[in-house]
């Protein structure tokens, strides 16, 4: 069974960084890429972060440069370090496998001074 965990969210001044979490069981993690997406309230789910099978990363225009996608093959995690974070970054945050249609309850980050 899919399962897939995400933690690290929180209340975070502008600014500030937060690290992402998510523990991935139920399939044989290193042969997906993996995904971290958001959704604010009252929009759509949008894709933040890809990560290949082999490592290579592709970042949504709004987060480059702010934001790291990373994997540990072995953990069985992916994570996403988020670093000068902007209110616009609220939303609740969740990982996914690409090709699995499957999420987890997801992790609120929340930024506001």
């Amino acid at each position: 069974q899919v399962q897939l965990v995400e933690s690290g969210g929180g209340l975070v001044q502008p600014g500030g960084s937060l690290r992402l979490s998510c523990a991935a069981s139920g399939f044989t993690f290193n042969s997906y890429d993996m995904r971290w997406y958001r959704q604010a309230s009252g929009k759509e789910r949008e894709l933040v972060a890809h990560i290949s099978r082999t490592g290579s990363t592709n970042y949504a225009d709004s987060v480059k440069g702010r934001f790291t996608i990373s994997r540990d093959n072995v953990k069985k995690t992916v994570n996403l370090q988020m670093n000068s974070l902007k209110p616009e970054d609220t939303a609740v945050y969740y990982c996914n496998a690409f090709g699995i249609m499957k999420w987890g309850q997801g992790t609120q980050v929340t930024v506001s001074s």
